[in-house]
């Protein structure tokens, strides 16, 4: 179980951390994006949701303070998801919306349970 609980997180953080980076590498892009969805502070905004994705997906990856991250990607996901897939009447929007839903049990999982065995959080505890 442990060997599938460290699988369960390399899978659930590597769309933030890949997510987050792929932001750093088109940020105006991005924010053009952000913009036509009606955002406002897109700069703000972006530069937020870098570090949310980034440091929180790189949190539950290696399990140090990983329900912490799983909790702020669970929250950070919400307005996200409300904001870019709200027009659930087209398929694809409608598929994102519960991919999101998905996502954010998995990281309540990851909240309730902890990080496992293989996990920083479990060497630190070991270690105390």
């Amino acid at each position: 179980m442990n060997v599938i609980t460290l699988l369960g997180r390399v899978l659930l953080s590597a769309i933030f951390v890949l997510s987050g980076l792929g932001k750093i590498g088109n940020f105006s892009g991005t924010q053009q994006m952000m913009a036509q969805h009606g955002m406002p502070y897109t700069a703000l905004f972006l530069i937020g949701a870098i570090l949310v994705e980034v440091i929180g997906g790189l949190s539950v990856l290696v399990g140090y303070r990983a329900r912490v991250g799983a909790i702020a990607l669970a929250l950070f996901m919400i307005p996200t998801t409300l904001i870019f897939h709200r027009n659930i009447g087209e398929q694809l929007q409608m598929i994102m919306f519960m991919k999101n839903l998905s996502i954010i049990g998995g990281l309540l999982m990851v909240a309730a349970h902890g990080s496992g065995s293989f996990s920083l959080d479990r060497r630190t505890i070991a270690a105390a």
